[in-house]
């Protein structure tokens, strides 16, 4: 589930929250899954990755993540995302491109100590993205820590990163092709509206 929170009134809200209903009344299973893709400045190659998208809060989506990790070191050295969703029992995506950044460490902690422990000790176990010899050996650095702490606190490399949206588009498939495509920009302190062919 993504955690709607007083949602922005412009009208890709209005449409993100219909098609998030719609989503929800057909059961779609794993709907959080956000696609992110992101730009490796040293390698000049395009990243893409699934993540848990767990806030709306107005017009900032937040998921969380190792902050040392290859994404976060990404959206350090080049701060624009693209970013989407795709809802398969209604056949609607949701693209978007955004600038990102972190949370605050406060929001960051709130989330944390929201979660269960079991979580909380992966994400504190985890050089995320780092090399490891085995599958093994992270199931035994998660016990560890589990064992080890009593009261799991954030570390400084876990947290929050926020995206706010200046493009959208949301298309709808239709079996006979005829895909609907409305895209919104940000210009100007306004959204304006297009029609994209199929």
């Amino acid at each position: 589930m993504i955690e709607l929170v007083n949602l922005n009134q412009s009208e890709p809200y209005n449409f993100l929250k219909k098609y998030y209903d719609e989503a929800i009344a057909k059961n779609q299973k794993i709907i959080e899954a956000i696609s992110i893709s992101s730009l490796n400045k040293s390698s000049m190659e395009v990243e893409s990755r699934f993540v848990n998208l767990k806030y709306v809060i107005n017009d900032e989506w937040i998921f969380f993540s190792n902050y040392n990790s290859i994404k976060a070191q990404n959206f350090h050295s080049h701060d624009q995302i693209s970013a989407v969703i795709f809802w398969n029992q209604t056949n609607v995506q949701i693209r978007m491109k955004a600038k990102i950044k972190k949370t605050s460490p406060e929001f960051s902690d709130k989330h944390f100590n929201g979660r269960t422990p079991e979580k909380n000790a992966l994400a504190i176990a985890s050089n995320q993205s780092m090399p490891i010899d085995s599958y093994e050996q992270i199931i035994e650095k998660h016990r560890s820590v589990i064992n080890e702490n009593n009261e799991l606190k954030r570390p400084d490399y876990w947290g929050g990163f926020s995206f706010k949206p200046y493009y959208f588009e949301f298309w709808e498939g239709n079996t006979s092709r005829i895909n609907k495509r409305i895209t919104y920009e940000y210009t100007k302190n306004s959204w304006k509206k297009s029609f994209l062919q199929p």
